[in-house]
């Protein structure tokens, strides 16, 4: 075998191997998404522009590995345990969600409503951490895990505020696709409205797109420099936004992304000690 051949072997099979691993990639996080309520074999294959017969391969290599398992009964695919053990692994030396989750509930209990914590992962948004108050109708927008576009939803929108405005055109670019394709609503004009209400005011009022009767308001939460770490939101029924509730909402949330920047602070400081 001349060395040009064998050049082109091996780049050929490190297309293969990088090929393979974007497939895992995007399969995983498509069941991390619908974790709750797991995924069928034909909504992945087809969410991932994959093949059946490649998917199934894909999918029963993750279950060996104990990245995926797949329920018995319903044939439905979850995550595995060893994402768990990994996540463990990867974990930072304070996590944002141990932070934040003790003024998710306080921000709960005082409102009565659902309160998120959402975080950065590429250009997606990430529901980190979820706390439900008392007031019987729920506002389950999103669930734990789930991945969106960085550019969709309130606490995803109030973390892209706090970015220089290159850096959002640039997810906005890297999310076009999705965005025309999942969530038709979408408009960019209403994305840098709320951008500018947000720097201007602190916060914003979002009416979310996959349920109308439903407003989201959200506040950016930034580390010592000024970036964004996470945002929490709370979700509610529209009539839950109005004249004395909205003025209580916005100082109840107010006053819990100081006191998680006050702590994250001291947890900064502790670290670089």
């Amino acid at each position: 075998m001349n060395a040009r051949f064998e050049d082109n072997a091996l780049t050929d099979e490190g297309r293969t191997g990088t090929q393979m691993i974007h497939r895992c990639a995007k399969l995983l996080t498509l069941i991390t998404t619908h974790n709750r309520l797991g995924m069928r074999l034909v909504d992945l294959y087809k969410a991932a522009d994959l093949s059946r017969p490649t998917a199934h391969r894909i999918l029963q290599a993750l279950v060996t590995e104990r990245l995926v398992r797949q329920d018995a009964r319903s044939k439905k695919y979850y995550l595995g345990s060893l994402v768990y053990e990994m996540g463990l692994a990867a974990a930072p030396q304070f996590d944002l969600r141990d932070v934040c989750r003790p003024y998710l509930q306080r921000v709960a209990e005082a409102t009565g409503d659902t309160v998120f914590l959402t975080i950065r992962s590429g250009f997606d948004g990430v529901c980190a951490a979820r706390a439900e108050g008392a007031y019987p109708v729920k506002a389950f927008v999103t669930d734990v895990g789930r991945h969106r576009p960085l550019n969709v939803g309130g606490g995803a929108v109030a973390l892209l505020s706090c970015l220089d405005d290159d850096e959002i055109e640039r997810i906005y670019q890297a999310n076009k696709d999705r965005l025309d394709r999942d969530y038709p609503r979408f408009n960019t004009a209403t994305m840098w409205g709320h951008i500018s209400h947000v720097r201007k005011k602190g916060y914003f009022i979002n009416e979310v797109l996959e349920v109308q009767e439903i407003l989201s308001m959200a506040m950016p939460i930034c580390d010592q420099h000024g970036m964004p770490v996470g945002a929490l939101s709370i979700s509610a029924l529209r009539k839950r936004f109005a004249g004395s509730f909205l003025r209580e909402k916005v100082e109840i949330l107010t006053t819990a992304v100081n006191e998680i920047q006050a702590a994250l602070q001291s947890e900064w400081k502790e670290e670089t000690a």
